[in-house]
């Protein structure tokens, strides 16, 4: 639900931007229009030019992040799975997810949600969100580059290789190189769109009005917050820039204002979330807003450092050499300043963790009222199919800890004769129905996401894993509980031997069930070969049972009768468990080692 929330807020947002910015161009037409009737602009046709390209922009930063999220989907789950405490680690980490997937924003999110399912602590979270502002930098030296010329050839190579290619690779970056030139292209529109505006006095006078930092600041964070993409504006400042728009100084007060608007997203995905993803969110804002109040009255000299350290087109002058040196000065003025802050603040997170402690106090914890929450499913991550299954995978790893401490319970209601243990288990069955059903509503989330063929593979078993799973839970709450109790009701003993060769037959089932968990969780191919190495012990100790049932059934002793038929229909509801839990690991292991399980 958060996640369509998100998507909506994000949807409807572009949508008033872009109305609500035509409204406003369209009320002003009759007096700008006045104001020079020597050059008559064509409104309808400069907005169609502007918006136009707005999309295409848009459309083209989506497709290209879908692109490279594709691509990069495995070496970007990797990476955050190696996640170190060194904020130095951090910052660098932050950077490079940040650079894939094209938002610090949604880095922010995976932050939040990280926190949320306990995996890092706020203080680690701190140089992962530093590192995720120089990321976001990324997207604007591409487009400083400015090679609209060659726009259409991108998006023609892009769609060739999406449509042509059978391999699943080359279409990801076929998304990626097209989304690249539909964002050159958009920007070849907005610039064609907006060129009259550059001898038009009214608009030359709001410009000179952006060079005021804090007027630059408020439009470029209130644009942010609304399409949620600081890349988006700085990219719009960089393309009025190429135009001979805006002037260095504006551009840089724009990017500034880019970097608080990006802290929206995070701050929505922060919403009902534990205190310590709250206070993820916060650190973001706090960090971002404090590098600007540390740079802004520095503005001049930033442009000054990034016209020196840029290259420079001396054989132009006027608004020809602005539109040549400006957009590449913007976009390093934009990479300068988020290095610097992050250079400048990585020595003091744990000071950030502890003003934001201040800044956001811990809730006192309500009282539970569902038996179980799912710990790892992530609505933001559902966006990105490799993470979204990593989560799942530890959900299973969740779900079979209860397992666990179900086989626990009942062989302590066993041996101690106790019928509460046996209603603890029943308890905790219900726990894996919770959970059983949020992850197959999670991975029919993730099943709307375009998947390669390895994520669909991995999308088979972890959905095998899970309703297997649940049917292993179901065997022990409702046929070993079941025999528990007539045990009890009847007060039947085994035999010494039985006793025996059925405490050995507990071990090795409760040795597979852990040993599938660990397979899930860790994608241990080992451990998933041991389960299914299991059955031949399984069959030795199968065997033996049945020979002391056949010896001892010859008693013909009603109680006795009872006793043995009893024994049996355990040992096989255990074996039953095995067989689920040997198909789950067989999901697991290299096919050739599958094929002879």
């Amino acid at each position: 639900m958060k996640r369509f929330r998100l998507l909506f807020v994000r949807n409807t947002s572009c949508t008033v931007l872009m109305v609500t910015a035509a409204l406003m161009l369209l009320v002003a037409l009759p007096s700008l229009a006045a104001t020079d009737d020597k050059q008559p602009i064509d409104w309808l046709t400069l907005l169609m030019g502007l918006f136009g390209g707005l999309a295409m922009f848009l459309y083209g930063m989506e497709q290209m992040s879908e692109g490279l999220k594709a691509a990069a989907g495995d070496t970007l789950k990797n990476v955050l799975a190696r996640l170190t405490r060194n904020r130095f680690m951090g910052a660098i980490t932050g950077a490079f997810v940040t650079a894939v997937l094209n938002s610090s924003s949604v880095t922010t999110v995976l932050v939040v949600g990280f926190i949320s399912a306990g995996f890092m602590t706020l203080a680690q979270s701190i140089g992962i969100i530093m590192g995720a502002n120089i990321g976001s930098t990324f997207t604007a030296q591409i487009v400083a580059f400015n090679i609209t010329r060659y726009a259409l050839i991108l998006v023609a190579s892009g769609f060739f290789m999406l449509f042509a290619s059978k391999q699943e690779k080359i279409r990801h970056y076929g998304a990626m190189i097209m989304g690249l030139g539909l964002v050159f292209y958009g920007m070849g529109v907005m610039g064609q769109g907006m060129a009259p505006l550059r001898s038009y006095p009214p608009f030359i006078d709001l410009m000179a009005r952006m060079e005021n930092p804090l007027l630059g600041i408020l439009v470029g964070a209130v644009f942010t917050g609304l399409v949620q993409s600081s890349a988006a504006t700085t990219g719009i400042a960089i393309v009025m820039a190429a135009g001979g728009l805006i002037t260095l100084p504006a551009g840089i007060a724009l990017s500034f204002g880019a970097n608080i608007g990006t802290c929206v997203t995070a701050l929505l995905a922060a919403i009902g979330k534990p205190t310590d993803a709250v206070r993820a969110a916060v650190v973001h804002i706090v960090f971002n807003v404090a590098g600007v109040l540390v740079w802004v009255l520095f503005i001049p000299q930033l442009a000054d450092f990034v016209a020196a350290i840029s290259p420079a087109a001396p054989e132009l002058t006027g608004k020809a050499r602005m539109a040549a040196e400006v957009p590449r000065q913007i976009a390093n003025a934009h990479t300068v300043f988020n290095v610097a802050n992050t250079l400048l603040f990585i020595g003091f997170t744990s000071h950030f963790a502890r003003l934001v402690e201040r800044l956001v106090p811990g809730k006192p914890e309500a009282e539970e009222k569902v038996i179980v929450r799912p710990k790892y499913l992530d609505a933001e991550m559902i966006a990105i199919p490799a993470m979204a299954l990593e989560r799942v995978r530890f959900e299973i790893g969740h779900m079979g800890e209860i397992i666990s401490e179900m086989i626990s319970r009942l062989d302590e209601g066993f041996l101690e004769r106790n019928k509460h243990k046996f209603d603890e288990v029943m308890m905790l069955d219900d726990k894996v129905d919770v959970l059983n059903d949020a992850i197959l509503a999670y991975l029919s989330e993730v099943r709307q996401q375009p998947l390669t063929d390895q994520q669909s593979d991995e999308f088979q078993r972890l959905m095998s894993a899970a309703v297997n799973l649940e049917g292993l839970a179901d065997v022990i709450e409702g046929e070993l509980v079941s025999t528990g109790r007539e045990f009890l009701d009847q007060e039947l003993r085994p035999s010494d031997t039985t006793r025996l060769l059925l405490r050995e037959f507990a071990g090795q089932i409760i040795l597979a069930v852990n040993g599938v968990i660990k397979s899930i969780c860790e994608n241990n191919e080992t451990a998933a070969a041991e389960v299914i190495a299991q059955k031949d012990e399984i069959r030795r100790l199968a065997g033996e049972a049945l020979r002391h049932q056949s010896e001892r059934i010859a008693m013909r002793e009603p109680q006795h009768l009872k006793l043995v038929q009893l024994e049996m229909e355990l040992l096989e509801h255990l074996r039953r468990i095995y067989t689920l839990a040997k198909r789950v690991a067989r999901d697991f292991v290299p096919k050739q080692v599958a094929s002879n399980a």
